[in-house]
């Protein structure tokens, strides 16, 4: 721990030097009051780069479960099938509603109302036209990359989605959610950015809800609706959110 600590402190003497002297100000702390903890240099942890005006987040990762969690509650549905979303989406709407849970690696996740179970978007589980309530959230850009031990596939993304659509019941909601950018781009192993035409071009047998925009810069604001094509076009790795629902079989 203390050869890694250096090499942090070598980086930077002015962090350095604020960290210890904080450190000794706690240790003469501790001699004026009652002592409850150990506090010494083996057990240094030093966090740098958290003192900020603001507090820090993931746009996309913040963002889009507000987004599908507020559509999920308002429509109500009994149950609610999630394909690969993040781990905090589908354990906080567990306290809402019964919450099944599908990956590719399944997550050990034990919480009331919460299934989490092994699903291959390439072959999902489900029979065709059967699920009300259905998520793919930041997900369907990985697929076949081979980035989380999957086979790689260029059109992987066609067949997950092809199987999404395919398990969406008639008036069922889909919440789909992908990078989103002015070009269609594969930043290999990462990831996929898609245009807004491509999503729907792969979504064109169901009917668009709503289109909402995390912006790259959050001086465009939060969920925008129905953002402008001139914001659209300035994008390089926003998030796009997507509400499909299906009108026939």
């Amino acid at each position: 721990m203390i050869k890694k600590i250096r090499k942090v402190f070598s980086k930077d003497n002015s962090n350095m030097l604020k960290f210890k002297a904080e450190f000794k100000h706690l240790l003469d702390e501790e001699k004026r009051t009652k002592k409850r903890f150990s506090l010494d240099e083996a057990n240094l942890y030093p966090c740098l780069f958290d003192n900020t005006a603001e507090t820090g987040f993931d746009r996309h990762y913040i963002y889009h479960p507000a987004w599908a969690t507020r559509i999920i509650v308002n429509n109500k549905p009994s149950k609610h099938i999630d394909i690969s979303s993040t781990l905090h989406f589908c354990s906080t709407l567990s306290a809402i509603l019964p919450v099944e849970f599908y990956d590719y690696r399944p997550a050990k996740l034990e919480l009331p109302n919460l299934e989490s179970l092994p699903g291959d978007l390439m072959n999902l589980p489900f029979e065709s036209n059967s699920i009300e309530s259905l998520s793919c959230m930041h997900t369907v850009e990985h697929v076949g990359l081979g980035r989380y031990g999957d086979p790689l596939d260029y059109n992987a993304d066609i067949k997950a989605i092809k199987e999404l659509t395919r398990v969406l019941a008639v008036g069922g909601t889909l919440l789909f959610v992908v990078p989103l950018g002015a070009k269609d781009i594969i930043c290999f192993n990462a990831h996929r950015i898609y245009s807004k035409d491509q999503v729907l071009n792969l979504f064109s047998n169901l009917e668009l809800k709503e289109f909402t925009l995390i912006p790259e810069d959050e001086a465009d604001g939060g969920l925008v609706i129905n953002p402008p094509k001139e914001l659209l076009e300035k994008q390089f790795y926003a998030c796009g959110c997507f509400w499909f629902t299906k009108n026939k079989i």
